[in-house]
């Protein structure tokens, strides 16, 4: 996915700049980049971090990066920020989402004369043909409303221009855009966790569509908000920080209430449980919820070994993410052996991790092992947020365990989205006879709303039950 972050200052803004980004390091695995504006004019630095990183790779670059604005980036797609000439002025742009019909627009555009550059292995990428779109307009108000109207998808940006910080949110606000101040400054993030250590507050949340410029003096409004919000679930399930807001609902304690939620489920059935666990670290907030609830003690049978080994996402080789992921949960036998252990886990995506922790369990001699995943079943791929590196369905385990039953991924796909049905029963069992487990429950979508304390008509749980 990616995350994004601008600032603002009457002052050199390049320290907030640096470590508020890197506070969206979890969110992306391929570019880490950063721009500023200085009196001498635009600077930018962009690296790799595949390998390495975020700090240790841009950190050099800082000396020649000073300036009272500047915007950054953590991107999973292509190479930002870009920096771009145009009639409107020399302009800094970064953007998070998805556009599905970028080939479309990539058409269009050279239809009209267009020329890009910085043209990467996989051709025009989303943050470039944005730029463009801009570009094409008589401002830069018109220029962000052209990219909201035309994409099919999501995109949520800041520009960085001589004016200061446009700062637009998605039309349907699937990604958050939150506004945060101190004095002499003002910020756009993606991730909330990136303001306390820096001393901002926040100052609002931006709408669906909204668009903003903020500059050292204040926030202009430039266009209202819509009224349709369609923000992602999946944010408080796996990919926010635990420190974050979005929309005043925080990402930990989303995460409890989810744990609690299927505690209770689970009182009425009676299964023997002694320890209740997290598989770190997106499902340990999801534990503890569960174990308070349900009065039995939370105990840590994995230990992440971080020091060495990067985010298992991070290496773009399937493969390679699935080593590390193994490689850095090292089991405690203590804490497994004659235990019945229920493992609170974000989500079950492709499950090839998910498969190699149970038979760890199991080796290090648990008696049994129940898993319950904080959502329901993965069942339709992400159109907005590119949160999962599937290429196929069939990598989603839902849908390979719906082929097994049906011989056709997808046959009666309501059906078996339909929590409690006979059809999801029977899915639930096979990926629980897959996994080799002896329970499998997974997160009603109502109680997923509930813990999230929002209405679900504000939420987008497309990749559940097709409704966006």
């Amino acid at each position: 996915m990616g995350g994004i972050f601008g600032v603002v200052s009457k002052n050199n803004c390049i320290d907030d700049l640096f470590y508020c980004t890197d506070y969206h390091f979890h969110l992306g695995t391929k570019i880490g980049g950063l721009a500023v504006l200085s009196p001498e004019g635009f600077r930018k630095s962009l690296h790799s971090i595949e390998k390495d990183y975020f700090r240790s790779k841009l950190g050099p670059d800082l000396y020649e990066l000073q300036g009272n604005s500047g915007i950054g980036a953590i991107s999973d797609t292509d190479n930002q920020p870009l920096v771009i000439d145009s009639h409107l002025g020399t302009f800094g742009v970064v953007t998070v989402g998805k556009i599905n019909n970028l080939d479309s627009l990539k058409e269009i555009a050279f239809n009209k004369g267009a020329i890009f550059s910085d043209v990467e292995k996989d051709g025009v990428g989303p943050t470039n043909l944005v730029a463009y779109l801009i570009s094409q307009q008589e401002n830069f108000k018109s220029g962000i409303e052209s990219v909201q109207d035309l994409i099919d998808g999501s995109c949520s940006l800041l520009l960085l221009t001589q004016e200061g910080i446009y700062a637009a949110r998605d039309k349907f606000g699937r990604t958050p855009i939150v506004i945060g101040k101190k004095n002499g400054s003002y910020a756009a993030t993606f991730e909330t966790c990136a303001f306390p250590t820096r001393e901002f507050e926040i100052e609002r949340f931006l709408g669906p569509g909204e668009i903003v410029l903020i500059n050292p003096d204040g926030i202009n409004n430039i266009k209202g908000p819509e009224n349709k919000l369609s923000i992602c679930s999946f944010l408080w399930v796996y990919y926010g920080f635990p420190a974050s807001n979005y929309e005043n609902k925080n990402v930990e304690t989303v995460r409890y209430n989810c744990g609690a939620a299927l505690a209770r489920r689970d009182k009425s059935e009676g299964i023997k449980i002694s320890a209740v666990a997290g598989i770190p670290d997106s499902g340990t907030g999801h534990a503890i919820g569960y174990a308070n609830e349900i009065k039995i003690s939370y105990k840590r049978p994995f230990v992440k070994y971080t020091p060495t080994w990067s985010r298992s996402f991070m290496p773009i080789d399937q493969e390679i993410r699935d080593m590390i992921a193994k490689m850095k949960l090292i089991p405690i036998k203590e804490l497994i052996e004659d235990q019945d252990i229920l493992f609170c886990e974000d989500s079950i995506v492709r499950g090839t991790q998910l498969q190699d922790n149970i038979i760890s369990l199991y080796e290090s001699g648990a008696n049994s092992v129940h898993m319950r995943p904080n959502c329901p079943p993965l069942l339709f791929g992400c159109k907005y947020l590119n949160f999962s590196r599937s290429k196929s369905v069939l990598e989603l385990a839902g849908r390979r365990a719906i082929k097994e039953l049906e011989g056709d991924p997808n046959k009666d796909l309501y059906q078996y989205a339909e929590f409690g049905s006979e059809k999801y029963n029977a899915m639930v069992r096979r990926i629980e006879q897959r996994f080799g487990l002896d329970s499998l429950r997974y997160q009603n979508l109502n109680d997923l709303v509930g813990a999230i304390g929002l209405p679900k008509d504000k939420l987008c749980t497309y990749c559940w039950d097709s409704v966006e």
